[in-house]
């Protein structure tokens, strides 16, 4: 029996996946959360097997709630079901711990399909996304890092900087504290030997991050 949390703030969409999911043998729907935070405290209680876990969520994002269930929980999988397929919201997903990354144009056998594989420990992605995840994965192993200056933890923070996140979104996405990511974006400042957060976001997008 694969016991399964939903985290879905869409009612419709979320009707949809419960009745499909109570139909299925062999699993039980442990739960339901429409944000981060309520699906971080459902995990507490229920330790389920997988979690469908949407990326756009009210307040803390799907990507944060992610990161704080596995930082707690890492036997839990995470199988993220959304409407965004950009690589860097797929790759944030990946590096918050999910095990999987599914649009949720996905048919219902390729839902199934995901949750027995995830619950199986394996890796799954859309048809979609998993060419270009792993081509974006192996291409940021291999290649030259831009703006070497900076720290790995530096140059994330200012990536999410230039999509245009604020320091608490920041620190929700990467599970940390604000003190500490103003001390980055502070440190980045002098590494780039800019003054404010506009011309450190135009060094990013020069660089290739955040774009």
């Amino acid at each position: 029996m694969i016991r399964v949390v939903v985290v879905e703030d869409h009612p419709v969409f979320a009707e949809g996946l419960l009745t499909l999911l109570s139909d299925l043998p062999g699993v039980e729907v442990a739960g339901m959360a429409g944000t981060g935070e309520a699906a971080v405290d459902l995990v507490d209680q229920v330790l389920p097997d997988v979690v469908l876990m949407d990326l756009r969520l009210p307040g803390m994002d799907g990507v944060a709630a992610t990161a704080h269930i596995i930082a707690r929980h890492p036997q839990v999988a995470v199988l993220a079901l959304t409407m965004m397929s950009d690589d860097a919201s797929v790759l944030a997903a990946i590096r918050a711990g999910a095990r999987g990354y599914l649009l949720k144009e996905a048919t219902p056998a390729e839902i199934v399909r995901s949750l027995e594989a995830v619950a199986a420990g394996q890796v799954v992605f859309s048809p979609a996304t998993g060419t270009r995840v792993l081509s974006a994965l192996t291409s940021q192993a291999t290649g030259p890092r831009p703006l070497p200056e900076l720290t790995d933890r530096e140059r994330e923070v200012l990536h999410l900087l230039a999509t245009g996140l604020t320091n608490t979104a920041i620190a929700q996405r990467l599970f940390l504290s604000e003190k500490t990511v103003r001390n980055h974006v502070s440190n980045i400042f002098a590494k780039l030997g800019v003054s404010d957060r506009a011309s450190a976001v135009a060094r990013a997008r020069d660089a290739g991050l955040g774009t």
